[in-house]
């Protein structure tokens, strides 16, 4: 089992790789004031099937600017024009090769120094909630979910959505229906994060880090695998 455990471990940190280099592609090629983020996100669909063998995602492209980077990720506000000096946010969930990669990331266009300073802190606070839970890796999904709160307060920012990560795994991951808890990491979910599922196997997790200004009405996102690597 151990070397099984392993071998997924594996796959999984080599889908995030792959997704890096997908994210990076949309950076240097893609990204630019002037085009709409439906017309962004059919781009970055066209790019990851043609450059990286991606034919599927586990869940929607999420590509929002602005105020929309306020929006909770099940709400699909109206679509919006990338500006020039604007902030920008993309969650994928590409498949390679059946295992699930969920990475997210926030770009700056311009030199707003305020979008800039919420940009630059989400890789450092993701950090310090990762750092908290490698201390304590028996801790609760809602354990951890204050430590993301409270590390984002302590950074001058307000934590931004009801839940901090998820599992992830071999396509489709393991789902309960309407289950909004045990699988995320969120008020409410007592289990210990080293729970082992039905499949035998511990659970690997997602971090989300979600920072928002709210006095001048953006937002930020990180995101990227916790448990692996």
């Amino acid at each position: 089992m151990e070397a099984k455990e392993t071998e997924r471990a594996d796959f999984l940190l080599d889908a995030q790789k792959k997704a890096i280099l997908l994210f990076e592609e949309i950076e240097r090629s893609l990204i630019r004031p002037g085009v709409s983020e439906k017309a962004l996100s059919k781009e970055i669909h066209q790019l990851g099937s043609e450059r990286f063998g991606v034919r599927t995602h586990w869940h929607k492209r999420v590509v929002r600017s602005g105020p929309n980077t306020l929006s909770p990720f099940a709400e699909n506000p109206p679509d919006r024009i990338i500006e020039a000096d604007d902030i920008l946010v993309i969650d994928l969930g590409p498949v390679f090769e059946e295992w699930e990669a969920d990475f997210g990331r926030t770009f700056v266009l311009g030199n707003d120094p305020h979008k800039k300073k919420l940009r630059d802190t989400l890789e450092p606070v993701w950090n310090a909630v990762k750092s908290k839970y490698r201390k304590d890796p028996d801790m609760t999904g809602a354990q951890l979910y204050n430590i993301a709160c409270n590390v984002a307060e302590e950074n001058g920012f307000r934590f931004g959505a009801h839940m901090a990560g998820h599992i992830v795994g071999h396509f489709p991951h393991e789902r309960i229906p309407k289950d909004q808890t045990t699988l995320y990491i969120t008020t409410g979910n007592d289990d210990t994060m080293n729970y082992v599922a039905g499949d035998g196997f511990k659970r690997q997790w997602i971090l989300e880090v979600h920072l928002r200004d709210h006095l001048r009405q953006f937002g930020g996102f990180f995101e990227q695998l916790l448990t692996i690597g």
